[in-house]
């Protein structure tokens, strides 16, 4: 991964991955020597430290600006096409002119890569039909049940150690706290079990594949963003008759107010993408999830302060914990064995 690493060091200030990190919030194993001798990179933060802050505030950012532009444009495969059009061009206009590194198009890339937009693409579809059948709650919920099962992944197909006892248990605290804040402030409500297991493995293969071509693919984070963004818009496109947005379309008043949100979720997407591929080249799969757990979560509890005033301080105390939790989680460090054959090269 040598290319992949070269440009990580070149945004982050010439240092190099850690392969285990003490938590996703503390910077107390993250922290990386620099280039000019050992100092953690930034206010006492490592690497790792600052590409998670990184992820996390492009995914808060991505919500927000997303809710108000569906909200302005309530035609969201079209706003997703737009969003992967403007990140693939972004980048090949960026590559063009010598500002980002992405790699020309090969075939043997572009056809792993076509996996990656399989599992992006089947997440995204069973996400939603998962939404239509559950709460958002409950989903979450699931969801947080999800980094038990990649830790197993991680040691199977990724050549991790199995997590310490110290993680097993924050494993289980976090989805233990999703639990409680269902079962205390919300209801636990599922239509359609199909959905959510359908969304459970489309969601396990997507996160392992990706971390797995991470690692084996030698390619720039932006050729990355590139490839992913360009292929999956493809079946979008041919997709998109089918959904009826083009009545919806040819009914918009194309004002500042509806643009404004629109341009600027597509530029944010392209920063989604980097440092959602940043991150998953820096931390384990399991960490990955975890990270975006506790980024939704943050988020529940800052609509729950905010706006839910039935909220009661249990369920608020059952958030925290998760929070917590995730804290706690220590980042299984790298076998010195081969990892196991059964995803393929």
């Amino acid at each position: 991964m040598e290319r992949a690493s070269d440009e990580k060091a070149a945004l982050l200030g010439g240092m190099k991955d850690p392969e285990a990190v003490a938590s996703p919030l503390s910077p107390t194993k993250a922290a990386l020597p620099s280039a000019s001798g050992g100092k953690p990179l930034i206010f006492g933060l490592g690497v790792t430290t600052l590409v998670i802050l990184y992820y996390a505030f492009c995914s808060s950012t991505m919500l927000v600006i997303n809710k108000v532009a569906i909200h302005q444009l309530p035609c969201p495969i079209f706003l997703l096409c737009i969003q992967l059009l403007t990140s693939a061009v972004i980048v090949w206009a960026g590559n063009h002119l010598g500002i980002v590194q992405a790699d020309a198009v090969e075939w043997a890339k572009l056809r792993k890569f076509i996996w990656v937009v399989a599992g992006f693409l089947g997440t995204i579809f069973a996400n939603i039909k998962v939404l239509q059948n559950a709460n958002v709650e409950t989903f979450i919920t699931f969801r947080s049940s999800t980094p038990l099962v990649l830790s197993l992944c991680d040691y199977i197909f990724l050549g991790r150690a199995l997590p310490t006892a110290r993680s097993w248990a924050s494993l289980v605290l976090l989805l233990a706290g999703s639990a409680g804040y269902v079962l205390v402030d919300s209801s636990f409500k599922v239509h359609a079990y199909y959905w959510l297991m359908l969304w459970y493995a489309f969601f396990t293969f997507d996160t392992v594949y990706v971390k797995h071509m991470c690692d084996t693919v030698k390619m720039t984070n932006w050729s990355r963003v590139y490839y992913t963004n360009a292929i999956a818009l493809v079946p979008l496109l041919f997709a998109l008759p089918l959904t009826g947005e083009h009545h919806k379309l040819a009914t918009v008043a194309w004002t500042p107010g509806l643009l404004g949100p629109v341009i600027l979720s597509c530029l944010m997407g392209v920063c989604m993408s980097h440092s959602a591929y940043l991150l998953r080249d820096t931390v384990s799969a399991t960490l990955f999830t975890i990270v975006g757990i506790l980024c939704k979560i943050i988020t529940v509890v800052i609509n729950v302060l905010i706006w839910d005033k039935h909220a009661t301080p249990t369920g608020i105390a059952f958030l925290l914990v998760c929070v917590l939790a995730g804290t706690f989680y220590e980042q299984s460090p790298k076998r010195t064995k081969e990892p196991a054959p059964g995803l393929g090269r």
